[in-house]
Order: C-alpha cells, then sequence, then structure tokens
C-alpha cells in the first residue's frame, strides 16, 4: 500500500532532506587518507543531533551506526569501523535522518585522492543513473520505467547492477512502498502516482552483478571483489519531473574544497 504525502508531510520531508543534504557535506570536509569511518559516523550524527533531528539508520532494525560506510568492494550497508582510509578508496556513505515524524535517506559516493579512470567512470556514470532514474518519476510512469532508465544506462556504459537490493517509498517509516529496483522493462510495474515520494539509489558494480552480505549481517560486498558506486536522493513524484527533496549541493561545494578529494 503506498501512502501518498500531504503537501504539509512533503514540507516536514523536505525540511529533513535540508538537514541530512548538510550532514552529508560533513562527510566532505573531513574525509582524507588517514581518517576512520569511525570518524565520520561520529561527525555526521553530531551534526544531525545539533539541528534537533535523529539519524535514521541508528538502532533501526538493529543496526549499530548513524551512517553506513561502504569502501571499495562494499556496496552498501558497511559498518563504519576504526580502519584508516587509504588513497585510491572510493567510499559510500548513506544517512538517514528523522525529523517532525518524517525520515529522508540519501547516499553519495567519494574519491579518496586519486582513483583509476575505470573506477571514476563507475561513479561519473552510477551518479548519472541516478538522474535518469529520477526523470522517470514523474506521475503516468511506472516503476519498472525507472528501473530501465537506470539499468540501460549502466549497462550501456559496461557496468552491471545490483538487483537484490532496490530503492523504497518513505515517510513516516524508513521504508514503505513501493520497492524501486534499478532494472525493469518500460511500462512495467505500479503506476506512479502525485505526491508519493520515494528513494531512488543506484547501487553499480565495476565487474559482475553478484553480491554476498559478509558475517556481521550488514556489509553487502560484491563477490569477485571489484568496486561499486552508489549515490541516493530522496524525491517526490509530480506531473512533468520530480522534486529532489535532498540535495547534493552542499556535498559537492565541500568536495571541490577538499584538496583530499576528487569530484567526479
Amino acid at each position: 500500500m503506498v501512502k501518498l504525502k500531504t503537501e504539509e508531510e512533503i514540507a516536514f520531508i523536505r525540511e529533513s532532506s535540508l538537514i541530512l543534504g548538510k550532514a552529508l557535506a560533513e562527510a566532505a570536509k573531513i574525509l582524507k587518507p588517514g581518517i576512520t569511518g569511525l570518524e565520520v559516523d561520529t561527525q555526521i550524527e553530531t551534526f544531525i543531533k545539533d539541528h534537533g533531528a535523529v539519524p535514521s539508520f541508528k538502532n533501526y532494525r538493529g543496526y549499530p551506526y548513524s551512517i553506513c560506510c561502504s569502501i571499495n568492494d562494499a556496496v552498501v550497508h558497511g559498518f563504519p569501523t576504526a580502519d584508516a582510509l587509504k588513497d585510491g578508496d572510493v567510499v559510500s556513505v548513506d544517512c538517514g535522518v528523522y525529523l517532525n515524524g518524517f525520515h529522508s535517506d540519501s547516499a553519495y559516493t567519494f574519491a579518496i585522492g586519486e582513483v583509476p579512470a575505470k573506477v571514476a567512470k563507475l561513479m561519473k556514470v552510477t551518479k548519472e543513473c541516478l538522474f535518469r532514474g529520477i526523470e522517470n518519476a514523474a506521475v503516468g510512469k511506472r516503476v519498472g520505467d525507472i528501473g530501465y532508465a537506470v539499468q540501460n544506462y549502466a549497462e550501456s556504459n559496461g557496468f552491471t547492477v545490483v538487483r537484490e537490493l532496490v530503492g523504497h517509498g518513505l515517510g513516516k517509516d524508513l521504508h514503505e512502498e513501493p520497492e524501486v529496483p534499478n532494472y525493469g522493462k518500460r511500462g512495467n510495474g505500479s503506476v506512479l502516482k502525485a505526491n508519493t515520494v520515494i528513494a531512488i539509489e543506484p547501487m553499480i558494480n565495476l565487474g559482475k552483478r553478484e553480491i554476498k552480505t559478509l558475517k556481521d549481517g550488514w556489509t553487502v560486498v560484491t563477490r569477485d571483489g571489484a568496486p561499486s558506486a552508489h549515490y541516493e536522493h530522496t524525491v517526490v513524484v509530480r506531473n512533468g519531473n520530480a522534486e529532489l527533496l535532498t540535495t547534493f549541493e552542499f556535498v559537492e561545494n565541500e568536495i571541490k574544497k577538499n584538496k583530499n578529494l576528487t569530484y567526479i
């Protein structure tokens, strides 16, 4: 059952999303070789709480941290650890914010220092996949149109699409209907209605699409050990064009200022 949102509820999610966009920028301020995922987790959690909100992920189904910090071959749900990040690492930071009774959800993949050209292309294409998916989040389109747009663009660039993990609706709950796969056929799936709020989140692999979950029960990695990239926005379905609720503006401004990161 898809829960359509009122304009007041969308305004609450928009407010939550603004804090989230700025929280991800906190990661961009401090990411560098030698820093740890735990330090990034602390920085972001502190920022969210200082702004009167709550990290959505912490204690969600037992998840112990405020962010997911997925490095290199980790696709999603990676634990922040005390291991130092290294030059050439690819780091996906996924986070949610809960404010005024509503969740927002967003993710960004960072390049620490210099990364190989093929990895930079993976990141660029994955982010472009996200926006191609968003272009199809319009009234009267179908969920399959979003998935097709993501899959077609990723595969045409020589990459593969993770199928076991999908985007989702959100609102009062972090995960609601509908599921939003990153693969599919045009014209298939449920019809998108106005004021449906969804998180679109392509997870694209450099190598094969197969994944596995580590013994911690959370961290999902590529089976072949190849890098993966992940970008995510919370959007609301509108007539014509979707409305972005989360933003990359703050995070990308900080990436451009941080000499330890490469803007892709």
